[in-house]
């Protein structure tokens, strides 16, 4: 119960996760708010893939906008009644769902990727992704950051994005796990009685009953 009651609200809560998956990609662009390096294309290519800004950034702010107009009943009726009005609105608030939990997932294994590969940066052998072979090693051990010398606070800078991103993306993919449980409780629980339902009305009458008279003590 407590899951379809939170279900309508998922969706609000895609809205600024998404917003703020674009604001912070976009700083990725501006290493320790420099501008200078967007000209000369000097950034890590994970960068270039966009993740935060289509996949966890627009594209789950389409998904979630979307999602809203399919709760509040902003769309085209497709059936006469209403329980198959409800069963077709979770059938594609489920397909929608799952569309974010493949963008988000999407974008936190970039991110993730993008974290252990390290940043691009200028070095004494020159710009390169000098920290790639560690795996990830370089997290813990400060003392080799120094090695960058140009971004300045390039290392912190990466790190710092690309966990928050990480983040928006992971709750993001969690919020639309939570989505499609809970459409799919509400669709087949709500199927289930409605089937139920009909099958005491079958029982009680007999199948030789009149069906006008079925359709009166149905809901």
């Amino acid at each position: 119960m407590a899951l379809e009651t939170c279900g309508s609200c998922l969706s609000c809560l895609l809205v600024p996760l998404a917003l703020w998956s674009i604001v912070v990609n976009v700083l990725l662009y501006f290493p320790n708010g420099n501008a200078s390096y967007v000209a000369s294309y000097q950034h890590p290519n994970y960068v270039w893939y966009f993740e935060g800004i289509c996949f966890s950034g627009v594209m789950i702010l389409l998904l979630a906008i979307i999602l809203i107009a399919l709760e509040c009943n902003a769309f085209y009726r497709c059936c006469r009644s209403e329980s198959c009005n409800k069963t077709y609105r979770s059938f594609i608030s489920i397909v929608l769902a799952m569309l974010g939990v493949a963008f988000s997932g999407y974008s936190c294994i970039i991110f993730t990727l993008g974290l252990i590969q390290g940043p691009f940066c200028n070095s004494s052998s020159g710009w390169d992704y000098i920290f790639k072979d560690t795996v990830g090693g370089y997290l813990t051990d400060y003392s080799a950051w120094s090695q960058c010398a140009e971004p300045a606070n390039a290392v912190e800078w990466t790190i710092i994005l690309l966990s928050i991103l990480m983040t928006l993306s992971g709750l993001q993919l969690i919020i639309c796990f939570l989505k499609v449980a809970a459409e799919l409780k509400r669709t087949l629980c709500g199927t289930y009685s409605v089937f139920t339902q009909k099958m005491r009305v079958f029982v009680l009458k007999g199948p030789d009953s009149n069906p006008s008279m079925s359709r009166e003590i149905l809901p």
